[in-house]
């Protein structure tokens, strides 16, 4: 879009995508930088000073055991960018895949595909997700990104069909047929490229919804194990609510501000796609 897209923002949105854009930069530079920028390492526990209040020695204080709880929210940023990226990550290709098929052929292939994908989407999907982690009994960071993936390819699939329905009557698709081009060729080289914008518009926020469901998954003790996790440090903090208030503050405004942050991005993205949605 280059630099015309930027000057057509609003000063609002312009405000809004970078303080979005600012909130995702430090979700990954901790996932990335973890063990250089926690304040200890992630081994590192101090019995004596379990639940200890916040204080200069340990910023955000301690968690029940004794360890450090900014370091391990720091940690935390990697579960759930991995979590949050890799989700929409696996449910955007199967996307692809899928919508591309579908709605470029069309006929019987269209219609068991649709079929499919409503009953798949009948079923609620964190409790599909939990009944697989619970399968697994021993779950890690890629079995609650393939249990949150189940469910989820299929609305980007639902997506990228109405796009390339709407695609593949534009005359650049036409005269590539008949020009007599491959269905793969056609669609990697036509139809992928030209649906992309609603995609990542959806991804965006996808992976809000992703980090939200896998800090809810933690929070229920079925989030990867032997590794933090905001919604395993928000479970410990509604614990020791009373007695430690500061733990479940802790978390639950790291899950709070890393979600707004997407969501800022995904809305300013979300109306430059569709000047109609804008607000006036």
């Amino acid at each position: 879009m280059g630099l015309g897209w930027w000057s057509s923002l609003p000063f609002s949105q312009r405000v809004t995508l970078v303080g979005g854009g600012v909130i995702i930069a430090l979700l990954a530079l901790a996932a990335v930088a973890a063990p250089w920028i926690a304040p200890y390492s992630l081994d590192y526990v101090n019995p004596e000073q379990a639940l200890g209040a916040p204080s200069a020695e340990h910023l955000l204080g301690t968690d029940e055991d004794g360890y450090d709880l900014l370091t391990r929210l720091i940690y935390g940023a990697r579960i759930a960018l991995i979590v949050g990226v890799g989700t929409v990550a696996v449910s955007v290709l199967l996307g692809f895949l899928v919508g591309c098929v579908s709605g470029y052929l069309g006929g019987w292939v269209d219609e068991v595909l649709m079929r499919f994908l409503e009953i798949l989407m009948s079923f609620p999907g964190i409790l599909l997700a939990i009944l697989i982690i619970f399968l697994s009994q021993e779950p890690s960071e890629w079995t609650v990104i393939l249990a949150l993936s189940v469910t989820g390819w299929a609305g980007y699939a639902r997506l990228i069909r109405g796009q390339v329905l709407t695609v593949k009557q534009e005359e650049f698709v036409v005269a590539a047929e008949a020009l007599g081009c491959s269905t793969p060729r056609i669609i990697l080289q036509h139809l992928i490229p030209n649906v992309l914008g609603p995609v990542v518009v959806q991804a965006t926020f996808g992976i809000a919804g992703a980090i939200l469901a896998e800090a809810s998954l933690s929070f229920l003790g079925l989030g990867p194990q032997g590794t933090p996790s905001w919604g395993a440090i928000l479970d410990q903090g509604a614990i020791l609510f009373i007695k430690s208030p500061h733990i479940g503050f802790a978390a639950g405004i790291a899950i709070f501000l890393t979600i707004t942050g997407f969501h800022m991005v995904g809305d300013v993205l979300r109306d430059a796609a569709d000047p109609r949605s804008r607000k006036v």
